[in-house]
């Protein structure tokens, strides 16, 4: 029930690791999940080769299995030096070129969930800026599956047929928004701008009623265009092709929106205007 219910953690995962780039320019960014108590490297951002991908990392093992251990961040600034970890995986750490790496757990109801980790190629130190944004992120998707456990749990008694038909309905409303608007976007202003930009509404709308945003967070309908977009899990690059714009207008507008809904990074900017009722 839940797997037809619940969209795929790996595109909130994902999301995650463009967040952490974004904030803390990290050369290779990658994620876990924990599968059967063992953390299965999945999802990679700036990797250079395929040799880490599936890896099944043991508890108390390398700088992950530590985190799985100690429930808390853990890193070291010379993988190849460092004593205070194992070295299960220098092959395939070292392959990857990794020289330092910092992790941190994502945590729910006191279970590790999945594992981030930030890495670089060269002596530059993963502070404690790298860290606390590791935790920040990390924290956000912890939230985000509550939120997806939560829902399953709600929607478990309405069974399978009722929870197909909602999942379909969801997903299907927000590929038909974010494309209405990229429609939108790309044709001038008069009528048919305007019915299309009255067709979008109507689509959110469908969601049910949300809070009317304050003035401060309100975001103007470019914004709105693009983080449609990065809420189907879209790069800026995709973005821009979807909307005809060029990669840096894309990047300025989510810069933008970001500011006016006071939050750090793309993922955290998806939340907060669904939250606003600014996306379905």
């Amino acid at each position: 029930m839940s797997a037809v219910l619940r969209p795929a953690d790996g595109e909130l995962y994902r999301r995650a690791l463009r967040g952490i780039r974004d904030r803390t320019g990290v050369h290779l960014a990658f994620a876990g999940q924990v599968r059967d108590q063992r953390l299965v490297l999945c999802e990679f951002l700036g990797a250079r080769t395929t040799g880490l991908r599936d890896l099944h990392v043991e508890p108390g093992k390398g700088v992950g299995g530590t985190v799985l251990q100690r429930l808390r961040p853990y890193g070291v600034s010379d993988y190849r030096a460092a004593r205070s970890i194992t070295h299960d995986y220098d092959d395939l750490v070292l392959g990857e070129g990794i020289h330092a790496t910092v992790a941190v757990p994502i945590a729910t109801h006191g279970q590790v969930r999945g594992v981030l980790y930030g890495a670089v190629r060269s002596d530059l130190p993963l502070g404690t800026r790298t860290v606390d944004a590791l935790v920040a992120i990390a924290n956000d998707v912890a939230h985000e599956l509550r939120v997806r456990d939560e829902v399953d749990q709600r929607l478990h008694l309405l069974g399978p047929t009722v929870v197909e038909s909602l999942t379909a309905e969801r997903e299907q409303l927000r590929e038909l928004h974010a494309e209405l608007r990229g429609i939108a976007a790309d044709v001038p202003p008069g009528p048919l701008h305007d019915r299309l930009r009255r067709a979008c509404d109507r689509i959110n709308a469908l969601g049910g009623p949300a809070p009317r945003p304050a003035p401060s967070t309100a975001l103007s309908p470019r914004e709105i265009d693009v983080l449609s977009q990065i809420a189907l899990g879209c790069s800026n690059a995709e973005a821009a092709v979807r909307l005809a714009v060029k990669p840096e207008t894309v990047k300025a507008y989510l810069r933008s929106a970001m500011s006016k809904l006071a939050v750090h990074n793309r993922y955290q900017a998806v939340l907060a205007a669904r939250k606003l009722g600014l996306l379905p």
